[in-house]
C-alpha cells in the first residue's frame, strides 16, 4: 500500500513540475475506448504460463488545462488471468478498473501522448476457461481468487488524431498490479500473485469544450 500512495504522489508531483503555462480555454473530452489485452500472473512460487487473450472496453474522461499537461479518468470493464503453458488450464478474471492518470501530450492536430499514473480495480467474476489436469491439486487450479480488490499504475504510449472536435486514438498500455490475487500469509502458498497486463486500445473522444 505505501508503494501506491508513494506513486501517487510521484504523479502529483510530475504534474506541478509541468504544469507552468495554462491554456486560455481548457479542454475537456469524453468519449469510449476499448481492445485487446495479453494478461499473466506473476507468482511466487512460478508457474509456467504464456498470456492469455482477452478484451476491453470503457468510458474516458479528459481535462487538459496546461499546454502539454493534462489528466485522465476511465471506467473501464478489463478481461486478465493467465494461461499455463501446454494450454492445460487458463483462467479469465473479470475486473471493473479505475485508472486516474497525468496525461502529456506534444503537437496540435496530430498529438503523441504518454500516459501514467495509479489505478484500483475491483474483480467481478472469475471463470475457469480451461482445465485439462487429472485431479489437479494446484493452488491456482483449485482455489478462487482471495482478494478482490486490486490496485497498483498503469502507463501508456500513443497517438492521436484531432479533426475539429473529433479525437481518434490508438494507445498501447501495460500495468502491474501491486496487490495479489491470492492471500500471501506465512501459511499460504503463494508469496505473490500480481496481475500484469499489456493492451492495446482504440478510443474516440469528443471535445465538449
Amino acid at each position: 500500500m505505501k508503494k501506491a500512495v508513494l506513486l501517487l504522489f510521484f504523479v502529483l508531483f510530475t504534474s506541478q513540475i509541468f504544469s507552468q503555462i495554462r491554456l486560455e480555454k481548457p479542454e475537456m473530452y469524453i468519449g469510449i475506448t476499448g481492445g485487446e489485452t495479453g494478461s499473466m500472473v506473476n507468482f511466487n512460487p512460478s508457474v509456467d504460463q504464456t498470456y492469455l487473450l482477452g478484451n476491453n472496453a470503457g468510458a474516458v474522461f479528459r481535462y487538459i488545462s496546461d499546454r502539454n499537461l493534462g489528466v485522465q479518468a476511465e471506467l473501464i470493464y478489463t478481461q486478465r488471468g493467465w494461461n499455463e503453458a501446454g494450454d492445460i488450464f487458463s483462467r479469465r478474471l473479470d475486473y471493473i478498473e479505475l485508472p486516474f492518470m497525468t496525461h502529456f501530450y506534444a503537437g496540435r492536430g496530430f498529438r503523441v501522448f504518454f500516459n501514467l499514473g495509479p489505478k484500483i480495480s475491483y474483480l467481478i467474476n472469475e471463470k475457469t476457461l480451461i482445465d485439462l489436469t487429472t485431479e489437479s491439486d494446484a493452488v491456482q487450479q483449485t482455489q478462487n481468487a482471495d482478494n478482490k480488490f486490486d490496485y497498483g499504475f498503469c502507463a501508456g504510449l500513443g497517438f492521436l488524431l484531432k479533426i475539429k472536435k473529433q479525437v481518434f486514438q490508438l494507445e498501447a498500455r501495460g500495468s502491474y498490479s501491486m496487490s495479489d490475487v491470492y492471500s500471501n500469509n506465512k501459511r499460504d502458498y503463494f508469496d505473490a500473485s500480481n496481475n500484469i497486463n499489456a493492451c492495446v486500445n482504440f478510443s474516440w473522444l469528443l471535445q465538449l469544450k
